[in-house]
């Protein structure tokens, strides 16, 4: 019963997530949409080995500004960032 419990609680979690996700796009204007499929695009071909992790040579090499800014960006010291991370500072700090 309390694996049931379980599984229903994280369910409903990855429910919320997903609904809080959409409504959080929808507030999103045109011109900051525009820069996060632009930043999708450049992260993409920055990160060489394709492992969804931008390190910091991966952004020396393809996103500079990034590699300026990645101390600040990778808060965890994990040695690489991700594309959600990025799209979270672009939004925070209003496209």
């Amino acid at each position: 019963m309390m694996f049931n419990k379980r599984i229903l609680s994280v369910a409903l979690a990855f429910a919320l997530v997903a609904v809080s996700g959409v409504s959080a796009a929808q507030t999103i204007d045109p011109a900051t949409q525009a820069k996060l499929t632009e930043l999708e695009t450049r992260f993409k071909a920055a990160d060489k080995n394709a492992d969804g992790k931008l390190t910091l040579q991966e952004a020396k090499d393809g996103m500079p500004r990034i590699a300026d800014a990645f101390s600040h960006i990778d808060i965890e010291k994990k040695g690489y960032v991700t594309l959600d991370q990025l799209r979270a500072v672009m939004i925070k700090n209003g496209g």
